[in-house]
């Protein structure tokens, strides 16, 4: 499992739940995830864009495990989500927390591995239109539109496979 968050920008309609995110520099609405190995979305939360990530492990491992039923043992994620709360949230779940550092000597783009899975996941997301800003009044609103955007993306996989063969 993979764990990332990412904020989306916010519209007059969901400004009065949104928060200031100060390292993108962006009011708006925080997703956080958590996708298999394959990209597919597992758990999703939504919360102000001013929320810790590692705040939010305990909530997405505790839906991990129970769509799981308790099959995940590890979950890589960005040092956004070092720290020993984190990884105490994420323990008394059954899953360790291994975070994926950059590399000491960076020049240009790095692939960091298993990290990218996530952020191709968001990446996909992205090309829903209602997705590219948070239009909606409810987070519970956003994080539907989510699962059916995710869930719209498998069943194109699925179609696409069998026409192949």
């Amino acid at each position: 499992m993979i764990l990332d968050s990412r904020t989306i920008q916010s519209t007059p309609q969901s400004g009065a739940r949104a928060g200031y995110d100060g390292a993108k520099r962006r009011k708006g609405s925080k997703v956080h995830a958590a996708v298999d190995t394959l990209g597919h979305l597992l758990a999703l939360h939504v919360t102000p864009a001013d929320e810790q990530d590692r705040s939010q492990v305990g909530e997405l491992a505790e839906a991990v495990q129970k769509i799981t039923e308790n099959n995940v043992e590890r979950a890589y994620v960005d040092q956004g989500y070092t720290g020993e709360n984190a990884a105490q949230a994420a323990a008394q779940h059954g899953i360790q927390l291994e975070v994926v550092k950059h590399t000491e000597v960076k020049h240009g783009f790095v692939l960091l591995p298993r990290r990218w899975v996530v952020e191709r996941s968001f990446a996909w997301a992205a090309r829903f239109r209602r997705l590219a800003r948070d239009y909606e009044r409810l987070s519970q609103t956003l994080e539907g539109i989510h699962y059916f955007a995710f869930a719209f993306l498998m069943l194109e996989n699925i179609t696409r496979l069998l026409t192949q063969s």
